[in-house]
């Protein structure tokens, strides 16, 4: 067991011994003075006190969402500018402009899920919090295109052109991290999906299904996509959180790709229409007309499937998918892929 570790569990078994000592000479509300009381209580229950940044779009909002709804106390940290999940407690502040807003604030873990570059981290671990437990939701952008294929966590990270600046900025948030706290979890996900999706990528397919249009597909449709229900992502977070692997750096993703031809006719069946597929030959940038980009990249996630072996059907997640759809198309952030489609390939 590491030393940092070991320290800690030794102040909170103190903690803890103060704690019992208290409330047996009637000391009954001991937990809601001392920190160690609160860390008793929440053991007990088997409950955590977590720290989710964001909070209010997709990821961030089904992680709050996820674990609120199994009884952990939640906190978020936003601007306040968004409806919040239920049950959540909001810490109001922008990340990088804390003040006091963390100062001194006790957590059992932090679930960084909007960490997207180096100054991001540093202004949160400035800011006088406390914690056990640090996971970063990173990206599988952080490894470079010229790695062989199936990236694992052993391989190098750094800049992927595809990804650009987005996948410069995760790698400096992850080597800033891992630097200054050495123990904190990395996740790095491929394509996330599922309910409270704001992105147009598998709601840009449910709406052309609504509408009952033919649906685009860029070359002949083999192109590989990975996937990853946003559920699966929580249901690691916690299995982390409970069981502390020894391995501190995970890729995530279902086990088995799936052809972006094979993704239009699972979103279409989700949705109920009948799918006529037109394969675009000629065009040079199907990021004009298809939500996703012209780049193919597999995972390794065999040390995932080690400690979570199992993950939710893909058809079965589009399907959860497009029901929220449905009901929620406002919050969704539209690309004009059908406008373009209209003028160019009708």
């Amino acid at each position: 067991m590491r030393m940092k570790r070991r320290g800690e569990l030794l102040r909170r078994q103190i903690g803890i011994c103060i704690f019992t000592w208290k409330a047996r000479q009637g000391y009954d509300k001991i937990a809601l003075l001392h920190p160690a009381g609160d860390y008793y209580n929440r053991k007990a229950q088997n409950k955590m006190k977590l720290l989710i940044t964001g909070g209010t779009v997709f990821v961030s909002k089904f992680t709050a969402a996820y674990f609120a709804g199994r009884g952990h106390e939640v906190y978020v940290l936003n601007r306040g500018t968004r409806p919040q999940a239920e049950g959540v407690n909001l810490i109001k502040a922008d990340r990088n402009s804390l003040g006091s807003a963390l100062n001194g604030m006790y957590f059992d873990a932090v679930i960084d899920v909007c960490a997207y570059k180096e100054a991001d981290i540093n202004n949160l671990l400035n800011a006088g919090i406390k914690f056990d437990d640090y996971v970063l939701i990173s990206s599988s952008a952080v490894y470079p295109e010229t790695l062989p294929q199936p990236f694992n966590e052993r391989q190098p990270i750094g800049k992927n052109s595809i990804w650009g600046d987005y996948s410069s900025g995760k790698v400096g948030a992850e080597v800033c991290l891992t630097s200054r706290y050495p123990n904190a979890y990395v996740i790095r996900p491929p394509y996330l999906y599922g309910p409270m999706q704001n992105l147009y990528r598998e709601p840009f397919v449910f709406e052309c299904a609504d509408l009952k249009r033919k649906f685009y597909i860029p070359g002949d449709g083999e192109m590989k996509l990975l996937f990853f229900h946003v559920e699966d992502l929580c249901r690691f977070i916690y299995i982390i959180l409970r069981e502390h692997p020894d391995n501190h750096i995970f890729n995530v993703g279902n086990t088995q790709p799936v052809s972006i031809s094979t993704f239009a006719e699972l979103c279409y069946r989700a949705a109920g229409a009948p799918l006529e597929k037109v394969f675009v030959k000629d065009h040079p940038n199907q990021r004009d007309y298809f939500s996703f980009h012209n780049y193919e990249y597999l995972l390794d996630v065999s040390l995932q499937n080690e400690i979570m072996p199992e993950q939710k059907d893909l058809y079965c997640g589009l399907k959860e998918s497009y029901e929220w759809y449905k009901s929620n198309k406002e919050e969704v952030r539209k690309k004009p892929y059908i406008d373009f489609i209209d003028r160019n390939f009708q």
